[in-house]
């Protein structure tokens, strides 16, 4: 590898609105603020909810079920 081309990691602490605080290493460096992380999202949390917008499953259910029918 080339010598002096690679940026500095440095250690990082990420501050989330939830309140949750972690460090990591990054090249940003200092503290960064975030929205949303791991302990408040809701894919992580168990509080997802999938929404069938507007039928969509029943309409594609309908569609091919008529093409299976002729």
């Amino acid at each position: 590898m080339k010598p002096d081309i690679h940026p500095e990691f440095k250690e990082t602490t990420f501050r989330c609105a939830c309140g949750n605080t972690f460090t990591a290493m990054s090249t940003l460096g200092g503290e960064h603020r975030m929205e949303i992380c791991s302990n408040c999202h809701p894919f992580f949390t168990g509080k997802e909810k999938l929404i069938d917008t507007a039928g969509r499953i029943e309409k594609f259910r309908r569609r091919y079920a008529k093409k299976a029918n002729a």
